[in-house]
């Protein structure tokens, strides 16, 4: 394998000679724009989005309106040859004008129309470029192939058979694959081009697909399906798309076969960028014509854009034009993909992933050189956010059941902030981040309950080892408008990722309101208090932590962003962080218990859910979202044990059937198999619409679904409404009360964070409560050792064999044992940073450990299996004695 600098620079030289080769085609796109003034050309001397190629197509466009002129008789501009007063100029003179209208930014007309001889027969060098090969004219040449329909391709390939010379298709492929217009009007569906019998094929009649092709097509109207015509609803606006994706499919699968097609296919890509680029930067095509999509569905629907020679220098520069499509073109092009079946939309994501992988791994990154700044590696990223929301909307999507948002105090005044005060407000700017897409599509990742992709697949490892996340965070939430960040395409970064963005969101909030207290200190001449200080009496945990939570919730919310310290009354000791964490654990080990009744408990699943007949005030509740909010915003991991269904409302859904699987499995058992039953509902199973429930001491309780519950019967006709209604309530309803002061409370600390824009449920839970995937040797590879141990030490060799042969349940308790949890935090065990320390020599004493420092006390046993019986003994019956 060659050097990476030798690659870079053949690519370079490579990219320098496509972008200085001659243009093959550059038919007028303004065709269809005839009777309207073109807009003026912004001054694009010197910028930097224009490239070489762009420019000198520009210049070839004042030349020939010099030349050849506009074709309008009663044309006015002075600068056109169609024009009265326009003196003719000879080839050099115009050659100098043109470079002189372009360098003043003057008036361009429509494009100058060539005659048709001249369109479908560039010279012959522009040819021999086309299709990187030396060839002879057949006795046909086909110039009156003015773009291509399944039809005339399997006609012009069955005469290149017969000749046994392809330079005639080559030819043709080339010319209409790198002219904007001819590729639009390609594969059209209101062709008569489905027929693979090549005795039957017949020329296209180009002048009736002309007339066709100036009929208005629909465009896209409101972002809901349900702006659509009746035909087309259900079909995520496939109706409006006019060109014929399985013609294209199958012309492909015909042509990829033949090498030198390929280099021309790759060549007339590189030609095709610049039009569309400069359609795309100057004339807004697609507002004046949607049918210019059409462009891109054909482009994309090429099997091999993966491979070397696209991902060089073609693949990069389609992806850049895509990437400048407006949102409306975008969305569209969403819809239209989220229709594909499943292998389809996974090439497509494949293939933006092969080249950001490409890239990333073919250049070198540091302070001075992000990957940020780098226009292929952002590009292609936009262009995968696309595929991403493809992949949700073809996937199984819920837009409704939206929880209702819990309602916050809203200063109305006009003073400015302190924040405002000092220039920070865009940092810390309220308001939900959305994105541009997500909100011209209505559907958000949220709503998604199976992709057709799995959401980790569109997670590049790759651009995860290079992106710098502290500027990455600076760009996100300073200069979205002028440095493009990551973190505004989420769904490309992994959760370790991500997290360490939030981390910086939340650690420079805390620096920040650090600084705000002692500025209010200095004003007010008070003590400075930068710190959400806790003093709580062990024994009267959680009295104390809900009288000065909330306190502070009333009286100055903001404080609860700063960092937490907490102090246990009696005890000297400073907060590194151990003490915080005892002290979520007490608390929580506190409210979970079973007696106070604040939850209810499953055995079967493990999990905790709201208890709908507490008599525990909310303030409890709310003193338990707080205790989530704070443990994601300082950085610890809980022992908490809830459904997905909780994550999933936090994050603002509501619960519905098939949340039920593992917050009430029985429950979710019973209403499925009504669902699936065979017989007869209505007589088997005698339900109605009344439902029992039991209260906090047992006795029944009936309640009502729907008006005059008792008299309607479950049939076979209604039973999914009474499956949603009775999921409705008891994930919802039943518990309003006590989730909504939960949720409260969550958002006290929260609700200025991007947790709910950056995360899926899933992922949050993981902030929270750590990853059950452990990987016990990473954990080896970052424990630390003190008091006389090392890594080379008996006792240490021995600890290790015994822990690797544990089994799965043993090493949880190991770990619950050691850590005060039997789950990793985020990036995995290696991020524990454990302490085993010498704790005396050998001893019938059990070893013992600090949670909140992740420290375990070993004594040097004499032998393995004493180290082995006294550890067992220790992680099995730990509770109560064992942790300190």
């Amino acid at each position: 394998m060659a050097p990476l600098f030798t690659r870079r620079q053949m690519r370079s030289e490579r990219r320098e000679r496509l972008c200085f080769c001659t243009v093959t085609d550059t038919h007028d796109f303004a065709s269809n724009h005839r009777g309207s003034s073109f807009l003026t050309c912004r001054k694009i001397l010197g910028s930097s989005r224009m490239n070489k190629a762009t420019a000198k197509l520009l210049i070839e466009r004042y030349f020939r309106q010099l030349t050849e002129g506009c074709g309008n008789g009663n044309c006015t501009n002075r600068f056109c040859a169609s024009c009265c007063d326009f003196q003719p100029l000879d080839n050099n003179s115009a050659a100098a004008k043109a470079l002189e209208l372009f360098k003043n930014n003057a008036k361009l007309c429509p494009h100058p129309s060539k005659k048709d001889s001249d369109i479908s027969n560039p010279d012959s060098s522009a040819d021999e470029k086309m299709s990187d090969m030396d060839v002879c004219s057949p006795k046909e040449d086909f110039s009156d192939v003015h773009h291509l329909t399944e039809n005339n391709v399997s006609m012009i390939l069955s005469f290149c058979e017969d000749e046994g010379d392809y330079s005639a298709l080559i030819r043709v492929i080339g010319r209409v694959f790198s002219n904007s217009e001819a590729l639009m009007k390609s594969f059209r569906k209101d062709e008569s081009n489905v027929t693979n019998d090549r005795d039957s094929l017949k020329t296209t009649d180009v002048d009736k697909h002309e007339k066709q092709s100036d009929q208005p097509s629909e465009t896209m109207g409101a972002s809901s399906a349900a702006a659509l015509p009746d035909e087309c609803k259900g079909t995520l606006h496939s109706c409006e798309i006019t060109v014929d994706v399985d013609a294209v499919r199958r012309v492909y699968d015909r042509l990829t076969t033949i090498d030198q097609v390929q280099s021309a296919l790759v060549n007339a890509l590189v030609y095709l960028t610049p039009n569309v680029e400069l359609d795309l930067d100057y004339l807004d095509v697609y507002e004046t014509n949607p049918d210019y999509l059409n462009i891109f569905i054909i482009v994309m629907e090429n099997n091999n854009l993966h491979s070397p020679e696209y991902l060089e220098v073609a693949l990069p520069q389609f992806c850049k034009v895509m990437s400048k499509l407006p949102v409306t073109a975008l969305a569209r092009l969403s819809k239209h993909w989220s229709t594909y079946d499943v292998p389809h939309i996974r090439r497509m994501m494949e293939t933006f992933q092969q080249i950001i992988t490409f890239t990333v791994v073919s250049n070198e990154y540091d302070a001075e050189n992000l990957v940020n700044d780098d226009e292929t590696v952002v590009a292609a990223t936009q262009c995968l956010k696309v595929v991403f929301y493809a992949s949700i909307l073809g996937g199984d999507v819920d837009v409704e059941h939206n929880e209702e948002d819990v309602e916050e105090d809203e200063d109305d005044s006009d003073e400015l902030t302190l924040h405002e005060l000092l220039g920070e407000d865009r940092l810390y700017k309220k308001g939900p981040l959305i994105d541009p897409l997500e909100k011209e599509l209505g559907v958000r990742p949220l709503d998604c309950i199976q992709p057709v992709i799995p959401f980790e697949d569109f997670v590049n490892e790759s651009l995860n080892d290079v992106v710098e996340m502290d500027k990455d965070f600076t760009f996100f939430k300073v200069n979205a408008e002028t440095k493009f960040s990551f973190q505004s395409c989420p769904f490309i970064l992994s959760v370790i990722t991500k997290s360490q963005g939030l981390y910086y969101d939340n650690r420079i909030r805390m620096y920040s309101e650090r600084r705000l207290t002692a500025l209010y200190s200095m004003v007010q001449g008070h003590q400075p208090n930068p710190y959400l200080k806790l003093k709580v009496r062990r024994d009267h945990i959680i009295d104390d932590a809900l009288v000065r939570l909330e306190m502070i919730s009333m009286e100055n919310p903001s404080d609860l962003k700063k960092q937490l310290f907490v102090e246990f009354e009696g005890e000297q000791g400073v907060d590194e962080g151990g003490v915080s964490k005892e002290f979520f654990q007490l608390v929580l080990e506190e409210i979970f218990n079973l007696d106070i009744g604040m939850f209810t408990y499953d055995n079967i699943t493990k999990l905790f859910w709201f208890n709908s007949s507490s008599l525990e005030t909310e303030a409890q509740y709310t003193l338990i979202g707080i205790v989530l909010g704070l443990a994601i915003y300082n950085n610890c991991i809980l022992d908490v044990h809830f459904p997905m269904v909780v994550y999933r409302k936090l994050m603002g859904k509501k619960g519905t059937y098939l949340d039920l699987s593992d917050s009430h499995p029985v429950l979710y058992q019973s209403l499925k198999g009504l669902l699936e039953y065979t017989g007869n509902v209505e007589e088997d199973m005698m339900l109605t619409f009344q439902i029992s429930h039991t209260d906090l001491f047992g006795n029944p309780v009936l309640y009502d679904l729907k008006e005059k519950a008792d008299q309607i019967p479950v049939t076979k006709e209604n039973r999914q409404e009474f499956v949603d209604l009775y999921a409705e309530y008891i994930l919802n309803k039943s518990v309003e009360r006590q989730f909504r002061a939960f949720k409260k409370g969550f958002l006290m600390v929260t609700n200025e964070s991007p947790l709910k824009y950056l995360f899926r449920p899933e992922e949050v839970e993981l902030l929270i409560c750590g990853s059950r995937k452990l990987d016990f040797e990473a954990l080896e590879k970052a424990t630390e050792y003190d008091g006389g141990y090392s890594k080379d030490s008996p006792i240490i060799k021995y600890f290790w064999e015994i822990i690797h042969s544990f089994g799965e349940e043993q090493k949880r308790l190991f770990l619950q044992f050691t850590t005060g949890t039997d789950r990793a935090p985020v990036g995995g065990l290696g991020k524990l940073k454990m302490i085993i320390t010498k704790n005396g020599t050998d001893t019938d004493r059990l070893p013992t450990s600090h949670t909140c420092f992740n420290a375990l006390l070993l004594p040097e046993y004499n032998s393995k299996e004493k180290l082995k019986e006294r550890l067992l003994k220790a992680i099995t019956y730990a509770k109560g004695f064992g942790m300190l």
